[in-house]
């Protein structure tokens, strides 16, 4: 009887059982379909991703090909420009060469036109060399009047002024070598000898003519004595002494830069006391009234050089 009735239970128990299994299992089918689903999100996500990416990439390297492009249409634009512009300049050089050239051939033709007579260039040529022997024995006689003028200034302890002197000396003796190794020159090669004056000056009440190789020595006159004056004033404020360029043996010999050549001694000597009167003065007050000083060299003022020859053109 109790083994009859345990059946049933048994049976109802494993239906049950069965039941409850039945039901859970659609439960565990769907999860795997889910997790495709979601997979598949993932993976177009990425792609999508992915894509985008690659679009960026795509137009940055546009973008720079772009620009890359921009920028090699400026430089051959510039490059265009700047041989546009070399060849403007170059052509404006070839002008003014023509030009300068064109000029040269005139101012040849006019001279060759009014080239001085055999005549005159014998006469001028005569005077140059009478010139020279006077300014030869004019060099020899300094020589004795400079060593006394040295010795008394190392009597007076004029440290400055006495190494200005030497070195002034140094430079007139190199300059006396030049001058005998031109014994032998060539006056009919010197356009000085055939070219007309072409300048007139005004000396002590007197005029006088010459042409542009002397007005040109004459510049360097004024030129060299005003650096020979700053220097003989400079070493006499550094040795203490009182102003007085005549004192100086420079000024009185006046003859640093001539040779001899196409002016007399008596017109360079003038011009060359007149740059060094002014020169003196700037050196002496440690000033630049009258001059510049420029890569060691002193140089009087253009407009005080033009006052001081004041010449008068013939043409």
């Amino acid at each position: 009887m109790k083994a009859s009735l345990s059946n049933p239970m048994v049976i109802t128990v494993a239906i049950i059982a069965v039941s409850l299994a039945g039901m859970s299992l659609p439960t565990n089918a769907q999860q795997p379909s889910q997790q495709d689903q979601q997979q598949q999100e993932d993976q177009q996500k990425h792609k999508a991703q992915k894509q985008q990416e690659q679009q960026q990439r795509a137009q940055q390297q546009e973008q720079q090909q772009q620009q890359q492009k921009v920028q090699q249409q400026d430089r051959q634009e510039k490059a265009r420009q700047q041989e546009q512009l070399q060849q403007q300049q170059k052509a404006q050089q070839q002008e003014r060469q023509q030009q300068q050239d064109r000029q040269q051939k005139a101012q040849q033709q006019e001279q060759q036109q009014q080239r001085l007579s055999q005549q005159r260039q014998q006469e001028l040529i005569h005077q140059q060399q009478q010139r020279l022997v006077e300014y030869r024995r004019h060099l020899e006689e300094q020589q004795r009047r400079v060593q006394q003028q040295s010795a008394q200034l190392e009597q007076e302890r004029r440290v400055a002024q006495y190494r200005f002197q030497q070195q002034y000396l140094e430079r007139l003796r190199q300059q006396q070598l030049r001058i005998e190794n031109e014994r032998n020159y060539n006056y009919s090669g010197d356009p000085y000898f055939y070219t007309p004056p072409s300048y007139r000056y005004r000396r002590g009440g007197s005029y006088y003519e010459t042409n542009q190789y002397g007005a040109n020595l004459l510049r360097r006159a004024v030129n060299y004595g005003y650096e020979e004056g700053f220097r003989a004033g400079e070493a006499d404020r550094e040795d203490r002494w009182g102003s007085n360029y005549r004192d100086s043996y420079a000024y009185q010999d006046a003859n640093y830069g001539y040779d001899g050549f196409y002016v007399d001694r008596d017109d360079y000597n003038h011009y060359f006391r007149e740059g060094f009167r002014r020169g003196y003065e700037d050196g002496y007050d440690s000033r630049h009234q009258y001059g510049s000083y420029s890569n060691g060299n002193y140089s009087i003022l253009d407009q005080v050089l033009s006052a001081i020859l004041n010449f008068e053109s013939l043409r």
